[in-house]
């Protein structure tokens, strides 16, 4: 009898197993994976396509001691990891060497990522992230991988349906021929399935599709919604590169949490600005679980196996880095830092450590422009808990330039108004009727005010 009840337990265990591998997500409930914006460390800035397990541990060890506590968790390691001879400066499309299982599902490079060798994938490594309280991630091209085209492979799940029959030749990525389109056709919801089932199964908590919002591939985003909502883990969803259409701002907004606004942002002037521009659209949609996106943040030291220039600290001076930062914390962007964490100097981790900024990022709300005119910009928020108002202003000019705000613009009035500073923890001394002051070429101030 005893062992009869031992099998029907186990019975129990793998029927249980099996529900909850099947779950689905009800729709819209992926808002509540992100109800703040992600914030973590991404490969691509400073490794390229060619991260290493090492590299990816490295930095994780450095986010759990010095940035968890500040709400820094997501590691994720970005594209081309199932290339065993990828290389910096760009990527190998001469002789690159594809590793995927039968199901022509990319896997980890085994050269790169060792613990990846006997078929376990990136489950030991997101074990190990997962260990030090952290949450992971990856990137992956939409479509299909041509090789799996080629050699016919089955598409897992879908009763006899191979590679080539759900790929397409049209729309396909123009800066990268991994992947082919995956048509609207039998078979391409299961194939989508299975690659999310398989990073479900791995422990993956974010993933970043490229080649998605420029142009806006409405079918395969749809599909993978669908996947991730079927596979049983709360996957954060990221759509990249931008520019997304602001046409398509509804559309993407009730399928992926977080979406890119413009292209890559490097660590030049003009890259900051053309942000600062492409936001002004975006002000509308900042809402929790749903994010604009100005993508990874290029401080500290970048490039050193990366797309652009030579192994370096970023080019930015330190005024453009606090502008940059407060831009990103203002207006509610996903923070995803680029730079070698382990490489911090003091500055840039000064950057990630500010309690006051990080909590305005966290909890702002009715995040808007008031004034984007003559190089001036200006962006307040509301924190309702701290009953503050939050105040950017910034200085585009290439020369110093007055920026003012009147309190009645603001929305207040009083003799009594607290105003700190939160990058110097400086207190305004004596306020009247506006909030003036001289800014140097590309710099900016943050300010909290009490109500």
């Amino acid at each position: 009898m005893k062992k009869l009840w031992i099998i029907l337990a186990a019975v129990a265990l793998m029927v249980s197993q099996t529900f909850a591998q099947k779950q689905t997500f009800a729709e819209g409930q992926f808002k509540q994976w992100a109800e703040t914006p992600p914030m973590g460390w991404n490969s691509w800035d400073c490794y390229g396509p060619t991260v290493t397990e090492t590299e990816v541990k490295a930095n994780a060890d450095y986010m759990a001691s010095k940035l968890k506590r500040f709400g820094w968790k997501y590691i994720v390691v970005d594209i081309r990891w199932f290339i065993e001879n990828d290389k910096a400066g760009g990527y190998n499309q001469t002789d690159a060497r594809y590793v995927m299982d039968e199901y022509g599902r990319y896997q980890p490079a085994v050269n790169r990522f060792p613990s990846a060798a006997n078929g376990q994938g990136f489950k030991p490594i997101a074990d190990y992230i997962h260990n030090k309280g952290l949450k992971f991630g990856i990137h992956i091209m939409r479509g299909i991988p041509k090789l799996a085209v080629e050699k016919k492979l089955p598409i897992k799940g879908a009763n006899g349906i191979t590679a080539d029959q759900i790929s397409s030749t049209e729309l396909l990525c123009t800066w990268l021929k991994d992947n082919l389109t995956v048509a609207d056709k039998p078979g391409a919801q299961e194939y989508y399935n299975s690659i999310f089932n398989l990073y479900a199964s791995w422990g993956v908590d974010f993933v970043k599709v490229d080649d998605l919002s420029r142009p806006y591939h409405t079918s395969e985003i749809e599909m993978i919604r669908k996947a991730i909502d079927q596979c049983g883990r709360p996957i954060v969803l990221s759509t990249s590169p931008g520019e997304t259409p602001i046409e398509d701002a509804e559309h993407v907004r009730n399928h992926a949490n977080m979406w890119r606004m413009v292209d890559d942002v490097w660590d030049t002037w003009p890259h900051i600005t053309h942000l600062m521009e492409v936001c002004q659209k975006w002000f509308p949609f900042i809402a929790p679980g749903t994010w604009p996106d100005c993508d990874m943040i290029p401080l500290g030291r970048i490039a050193i196996r990366g797309e652009r220039g030579k192994d370096r600290m970023t080019r930015l001076t330190q005024d453009e880095q606090y502008t940059l930062i407060t831009l990103f914390t203002i207006f509610r962007s996903p923070l995803m830092f680029g730079g070698d964490l382990p490489s911090n100097d003091a500055f840039t981790s000064s950057l990630l450590t500010n309690k006051e900024v990080l909590k305005m990022h966290r909890e702002g709300s009715n995040v808007r422009p008031l004034l984007y005119k003559d190089g001036k910009l200006i962006i307040t928020s509301h924190n309702a808990k701290e009953k503050c108002l939050y105040l950017a202003m910034f200085n585009t000019n290439n020369n110093p330039c007055e920026v003012s705000i009147s309190l009645k613009d603001l929305g207040l009035s009083g003799n009594n108004i607290k105003c700190t500073d939160l990058w110097t923890k400086k207190i305004l001394s004596t306020i009247t009727e506006s909030i003036s002051l001289t800014l140097r070429p590309h710099a900016s101030v943050l300010y909290k005010v009490k109500l």
